[in-house]
């Protein structure tokens, strides 16, 4: 039976960074990485956003190896785990296979939600590097590709899309794009960039089910209607992978729950990104799906694995980038919540308030630097309102 100082089941972005973490602390420990798909980490976030509007930002860029130029660190592709042995300190993977560790990560990430419709070659619920790679092949094709979904990934590849030679129709539940996370003003102008871009909404509607035949793809929509395409790609969301840390008898709680130092209740094993929900020190309780969150917890994990006594935190950011609309936020984006609009022209600060407390803010076409400055505000307890926010991040 293999056995590795440090076994990370989950082969992503978190995978990678804390591998890099641990290294920085221990040089020597033997590392063993197990991942799912056949190929190992990858910057996920550029197969919906870099990949298709970067002509610089090539395909070989994508992949992150942290086998490479390290004997002690091995990586196994193909390799699904399916039991955790807490007492023996091991792990099962499908093949019946057991592998040994001395501390374990858990990096299992999260899994597209999907509909009671098959993945096939023309319906994808898109997530790994082979769904890009299908979805590039038709791109340029005037090809007609449905999306279903109204939120980061559904938004993202309906303008990747619509740039790259497809006819594109975006299926999405709200009436306006993205008015369930953004206030009226910023949403209906999301909305309308879609429309001046070419892509058709098909706003206030759900896939109830969907066939193939004869090539091509047809949905059942709510409201009786049908729609036919070549292609359908669901973006709908993530859930988290929870299930073998839930039957090894850890706490679940939205995803697997951890202390400050990113460790279950267990000594031995860790959780770390879109799979844990952790202690913020400014959010609270928190659970984040996004790449700021993986590669900074990422890295920590792997300090604190390897001997640190630091604690995670960092409170992560989360940011989506499409047409001329780049956003950041920290926090929480509801737009049920009360917002104090800070903007003029392209760019603008957007806060986002309940009882007179700031929970999100959002930044429209700013720098990253400005990230800082959202994150003090979201720390300051006292009672806002518009006097206080207005100007108080600068857009310049």
């Amino acid at each position: 039976m293999q056995r590795y100082d440090y076994l990370i089941v989950g082969a992503g972005m978190v995978a990678a960074n804390a591998v890099a973490g641990i290294r920085e602390h221990d040089r020597e420990g033997s590392i063993g990485i197990l991942g799912e798909e056949p190929n190992g980490p990858v910057t996920r976030p550029a197969l919906s956003k870099k990949l298709w509007t970067d002509p610089e930002f090539g395909y070989d860029k994508i992949w992150m190896q942290p086998e490479a130029d390290d004997d002690n660190t091995t990586l196994h592709v193909d390799a699904r785990v399916t039991q955790i042995d807490r007492k023996a300190k091991t792990v099962t993977l499908e093949t019946g296979d057991s592998v040994g560790y001395g501390k374990l990560l858990l990096a299992t990430g999260g899994a597209p939600v999907r509909l009671d419709m098959a993945e096939s070659e023309r319906v994808r619920y898109f997530r790994t590097v082979a769904d890009y790679d299908y979805l590039r092949e038709l791109a340029g094709q005037n090809l007609h590709v449905v999306v279903v979904g109204g939120s980061y990934i559904g938004t993202e590849l309906a303008a990747a899309l619509i740039q790259n030679g497809c006819r594109v129709t975006l299926v999405y539940p709200q009436a306006v794009l993205m008015s369930g996370m953004l206030p009226a003003s910023l949403a209906n102008r999301f909305h309308q960039t879609y429309l001046d871009h070419g892509v058709e909404l098909l706003g206030g509607r759900k896939v109830e089910s969907g066939s193939e035949a004869d090539g091509k793809v047809t949905l059942d929509l709510d409201d009786g209607s049908r729609l036919e395409a070549d292609a359908v790609v669901f973006g709908l969301g993530v859930k988290p992978c929870v299930e073998l840390a839930e039957n090894a008898g850890l706490e679940i709680d939205g995803g697997i729950v951890v202390d400050e130092r990113l460790k279950t209740a267990d000594d031995a094993i860790f959780a770390a990104g879109d799979v844990a929900t952790y202690p913020d020190a400014i959010l609270g309780r928190w659970h984040a799906e996004h790449v700021d969150n993986a590669n900074q917890m990422g890295a920590t994990v792997g300090h604190i694995m390897a001997g640190s006594d630091e604690t995670y935190g960092h409170t992560p950011y989360f940011y989506s980038n499409v047409f001329d609309l780049a956003w950041k936020a920290v926090g929480t984006l509801d737009s049920r919540l009360d917002v104090i609009e800070d903007a003029d022209g392209d760019a603008g600060v957007y806060y986002y308030l309940e009882e007179g407390r700031v929970k999100g803010v959002l930044l429209l076409n700013l720098d990253a630097d400005r990230l800082d400055d959202a994150r003090a505000v979201l720390a300051d307890t006292s009672a806002q309102d518009e006097t206080t926010l207005v100007g108080r991040i600068p857009r310049d």
